[in-house]
């Protein structure tokens, strides 16, 4: 039987996408290995968002390589888009396959073609090593965001079937999943999210329904009220901010101001009470001043979010942004992500003492790696639990007493 490792690098809708060519290659009849011994094929799924992650694939692929000097290496995702040729510099030997082919990617080995399955084709059925299983109900982006590449590598927004979709979770919930993450580049550019999501809360045996990250003006008055009144809907949206100073989001080319995001935060917590909000920013973006990172720090500090992603400004060619004079110096930029982190995390414990001696259901995910019996999941609202168990509780919704919070997650009992 012939092996395969997978590596994927970057998004959730890229860890989908890892998992719908693994289902392919299954179809096939391959083997995946995760190993120290040589597979016969490594497939390497890359992110190109940041120069780090250009750098993360670079390496990943250098890396396969020389440990499967013998194995066929197949490289595709976002990195073979608009830099093919540095993967080629490499080795001529790479197999470079493109985003757009990467979804029917046994169509490009003749020798496998045929056993392609429909399955295959048209979604998942399981989600190796996670208990959440993520769904892309979405590609591509309209929007430009002037530091943004994605764009140039994903193409234009592009929704799935919604009956599709249904199919597909049906088959996850049928296998086992019990919350299922809906995941796109641009996920509130789907045609119809409400109605996807009345679908879905019709599959029985699905307990929980989870969004990805959603754009602050995707974020209608129609979602709002169907998460306040949805018994599946976790109480968690993730609304990247990017910064908080209205002449920074023009340069970013955002469509919102920091009023506006203010107000719809006060607004989701009047109408969902508890809810966690969680966020994107991007520190040192070109000309932000003292002034506007303070007001960068002053808006996190105001809506005060379970999680804050932190990201340094990257410039990425191609995008309006590389182009923008006043880069702000390393220094400066690892100096303000500093400060800004120190306040995430002042508010991420905040947050979740709010929850103290409360009762929570929380969906385990896995037993803590070198933790005997120390189990780790999530409460609907994306606070983090640890609970110490002589019980397997992988994939099991249990309700527990939040006991004790700190940076790690809160300790809890049953």
């Amino acid at each position: 039987m012939k092996t395969i490792k997978f590596y994927t690098l970057g998004c959730k809708v890229n860890q989908y996408d890892t998992q719908k060519i693994r289902e392919q290659f299954f179809s096939a009849g391959f083997k995946e290995i995760s190993n120290s011994r040589p597979a016969d094929i490594c497939l390497i799924n890359t992110c190109t968002v940041t120069h780090r992650a250009d750098s993360d694939s670079l390496n990943l692929i250098r890396r396969m390589k020389r440990e499967n000097p013998r194995a066929k290496i197949i490289v595709t995702g976002c990195l073979t888009e608009l830099d093919s040729h540095k993967i080629e510099q490499i080795s001529k030997n790479i197999i470079l396959v493109k985003n757009r082919d990467k979804k029917n990617i046994l169509k490009c080995f003749s020798a496998f073609s045929s056993q392609l399955s429909a399955l295959s084709l048209n979604g998942i059925s399981s989600f190796v090593g996670h208990t959440r299983a993520f769904v892309k109900i979405q590609d591509g982006c309209d929007n430009f965001c002037s530091y943004c590449k994605v764009p140039l590598v994903r193409g234009r927004s592009a929704s799935r079937p919604k009956e599709e979709i249904i199919a597909e979770v049906r088959r996850l919930v049928d296998n086992g999943f019990k919350e299922i993450v809906l995941t796109g580049i641009c996920l509130g550019a789907y045609h119809d999210l409400c109605g996807l999501i009345g679908g879905l809360e019709k599959i029985k045996g699905l307990l929980r329904i989870r969004l990805s990250s959603i754009e602050a003006v995707d974020v209608s008055d129609s979602l709002i009220n169907k998460m306040s009144k949805s018994d599946k809907l976790c109480r968690h949206l993730h609304i990247p901010i990017q910064s908080g100073d209205d002449e920074i989001l023009k340069k970013m080319n955002r469509k919102y101001n920091r009023i506006q995001y203010l107000k719809l935060i006060k607004k989701i917590r009047r109408k969902i009470p508890g809810i966690a909000i969680t966020t994107d920013v991007l520190v040192g973006f070109p000309g932000e001043s003292e002034k506007n990172f303070s007001n960068t720090f002053d808006l996190i500090k105001r809506i005060a979010p379970l999680k804050v992603h932190i990201f340094p400004y990257s410039a990425r060619l191609g995008t309006a942004a590389a182009g923008f004079k006043g880069q702000v110096k390393a220094e400066i930029i690892k100096e303000r992500i500093k400060r800004l982190k120190k306040l995430s995390d002042s508010c991420a414990l905040s947050y979740a003492r709010k929850f103290l001696g409360k009762t929570i259901p929380v969906l385990f995910e896995a037993e803590i790696e070198n933790k005997l019996n120390c189990w780790q999941g999530y409460t609907d609202n994306y606070i983090q639990v640890r609970l110490k168990s002589s019980v397997n509780l992988k994939n099991c919704i249990k309700p527990v007493r939040l006991a004790k919070t700190n940076l790690v997650g809160c300790k809890c009992a049953l």
